[in-house]
């Protein structure tokens, strides 16, 4: 949907008195977009209060092009960065950004185009409703879409997915890297965003630090449209980096949660089966060098005493993981702290 001229000349005298809790603003991140970017702003309807473009310190002709374009729509507004500091930074400087001026819900879509503005409203009716907090986009739903997907793709996509489940505690939350979110403007002033990841694993942190504070993420739905572009992301830097930060964040969110805010009996399920589980394996391997060196087979004694410790343990992990996922937030939480970010900070994290 392409915005006429006309209509967003009209803008310029009223855009800034809509009502302050339903000032939608998008996040658009960009970096070497030029020959994208036009297309993208100029279908982003007349629902959107405000458009922040972050330019990325991109060696192409994408800043100038985006002041041509602030000439011709009043709501966008420019931040240009003297160095590149990578995607998530780039999104955390929109997000603070439209935070000051008073939006209500942040929208981000990407500047290359597989990302259909058209959305923006569906992503943040469920924010205006109520509902959630966070919105995201899911690829996933549709089967027609999912098996045009190389197999690859697919089967790094599943396993980003369950690293993230553990990591987030979002259990029932998919395709953790789509980058077509919404949040909650009160939700987002909680957030540490200069703590976030600066680059590719932002969307997967953003998980992790909304689960420090309870919020309600709600995924929709979404078809990304691929072109001829070439990604920034390198899917060898994903799966040498991704799954080390991941498991930083399941660290952190386990202590946070589970001992640092709150200890209860899942935090003993968790500790009590780390340690049964280790000491059965451990006296396990032991036993079997021994018995591999001597000749002799080990006795039934032996063996229970290690299987019993262990298959104990695993019982008791599983316990605490079936009480993490129940824990899953249900209920937004905006509606609650609104007027009162300075009371809850995730800052430390």
């Amino acid at each position: 949907m392409n915005v006429p001229l006309q209509a967003l000349e009209q803008l310029h005298d009223a855009f800034e008195t809509v009502a302050p809790a339903d000032r939608i603003a998008v996040i658009v991140p960009c970096y070497r977009v030029a020959s994208t970017i036009a297309g993208v702003l100029q279908s982003i309807g007349p629902e959107v209060w405000r458009i922040y473009c972050v330019d990325d310190a991109s060696p192409d002709e994408t800043l100038a092009l985006l002041r041509a374009l602030a000439e011709r729509d009043p709501r966008i507004k420019i931040i240009a960065r003297r160095r590149n500091g990578g995607v998530g930074a780039a999104v955390m400087g929109g997000f603070r950004a439209a935070v000051r001026d008073g939006a209500a819900i942040l929208v981000k879509i990407d500047g290359d185009g597989q990302m259909n503005p058209a959305f923006v409203g569906q992503f943040a009716a469920p924010i205006l409703s109520g509902e959630a907090d966070y919105v995201k986009g899911n690829r996933f739903f549709a089967l027609e879409p999912v098996r045009q997907m190389p197999v690859a793709r697919l089967v790094g996509n599943a396993g980003l997915s369950f690293l993230s489940k553990l990591s987030t505690g979002y259990w029932d939350v998919f395709d953790p890297t789509n980058g077509y979110i919404a949040l909650h403007a009160d939700v987002a002033a909680l957030l540490p965003m200069n703590r976030i990841h600066p680059r590719y694993f932002f969307e997967s942190d953003m998980l992790f630090r909304l689960s420090t504070i309870g919020a309600r993420i709600v995924e929709l739905p979404i078809e990304t449209i691929y072109r001829d572009e070439k990604s920034n992301l390198s899917e060898l830097r994903c799966l040498a980096t991704f799954p080390l930060l991941h498991l930083r964040n399941f660290a952190k969110r386990i202590f946070y949660n589970y001992f640092l805010r709150n200890f209860s009996m899942a935090s003993l399920n968790l500790v009590l089966g780390f340690l049964l589980l280790l000491f059965g394996g451990l006296y396990g391997v032991l036993s079997w060098i021994e018995s591999a060196s001597t000749g002799d087979p080990a006795t039934a004694g032996t063996v229970m005493l290690s299987a019993l410790p262990f298959m104990t343990g695993i019982q008791l992990i599983l316990n605490f993981l079936s009480y993490d996922i129940a824990m899953t937030p249900k209920a937004a939480i905006h509606p609650r702290i609104g007027g009162k970010r300075m009371l809850v900070s995730a800052g430390s994290m």
